[in-house]
C-alpha cells in the first residue's frame, strides 16, 4: 500500500498520525508525508520563535526517524492558501505515487494553515479510495471532531513519542506538555476500543 500523510508544519503528521504511520512502515508499506510550509514563526513582537532552518532539520530528523520519504513544500508559516499551486502539490504526489490512502488534516480545525491543508487535500485526493481525517491541534473548535476509526498503536506509541521529541524546538517551548498530552489522548482513545494506545480518526472516505 501507498501511503500519502499531508501535514501544513514540520511536526502535524507525527502528532495527529505518527503511530499509524510507524505501522503501515513496520508492515511494509511505503510511507510519504507531505508538509506544505517550512514551519518558522514570529510572535506578535516579531521575535523569532523558530526559525527555517531549525524547523526544517528538526522536520528531516523525525521523519527519518520514522522512516517515511519527506516531501517539501515552499509555502510560508500562516500564509497557505486554498490555491491552485498547493493542490497540483498533492494532486502530483497522489498521481506520481499512486496513493492508496491519505491522512489529511481535520476540516474543522481552527488553525489557518491546517485548514487550508485540509480543503485542498480533500480536493487533491478525491480520487484516493481511502481518506482519514486527523487533528493535531490541541485547542476546541466550532464544530465537533467525529473520531469514528481507531488504530491500534499499542506496539508504536514510542515511535510516536521519539518523532514528537526530534521537534526539539517546540518540546522546550511547551515544557513538554504537548509530548504529555498526546500520550494521554492515545491512552484515552486506547481505553474506549480496550487497547493500550490508539489513535482515533474522521473517515472522509473508506472505499474497499
Amino acid at each position: 500500500m501507498n501511503v500519502l500523510a499531508i501535514g501544513a508544519h514540520f511536526d502535524d503528521v507525527e502528532l495527529g498520525c505518527g503511530g499509524a504511520l510507524a505501522k503501515h512502515i513496520a508492515n511494509g508499506d511505503k510511507v510519504y508525508a507531505y508538509v506544505a510550509c517550512d514551519s518558522a514563526y514570529k510572535d506578535y513582537n516579531n521575535d523569532e520563535i523558530r526559525s527555517k532552518e531549525v524547523a526544517v532539520s528538526e522536520g528531516i530528523s523525525a521523519m527519518k526517524l520514522l522512516g517515511a520519504h519527506l516531501i517539501q513544500g515552499d509555502f510560508n508559516t500562516l500564509e497557505i492558501e486554498f490555491v491552485d499551486s498547493l493542490n497540483i502539490d498533492i494532486l502530483k504526489i497522489v498521481e506520481t505515487k499512486a496513493i492508496d490512502l491519505a491522512y489529511i488534516h481535520w476540516r474543522g480545525d481552527i488553525h489557518h494553515d491546517h485548514a487550508a491543508v485540509s480543503k485542498a487535500s480533500i480536493h487533491s485526493c478525491r480520487h484516493v479510495k481511502k481518506i482519514l481525517m486527523y487533528r493535531s491541534n490541541w485547542y476546541h473548535s466550532y464544530s465537533n471532531f467525529r473520531g469514528n476509526f481507531y488504530v491500534d498503536i499499542s506496539d508504536y506509541m514510542d515511535v510516536k513519542k521519539n518523532i514528537i521529541l526530534e521537534h526539539k524546538s517546540e518540546v522546550v517551548r511547551t515544557h513538554k506538555r504537548w509530548v504529555e498530552f498526546w500520550e494521554n489522548e492515545a491512552i484515552n482513545c486506547g481505553h474506549k476500543v480496550g487497547v493500550k494506545y490508539a489513535e482515533v480518526y474522521e473517515v472522509l472516505k473508506w472505499l474497499q
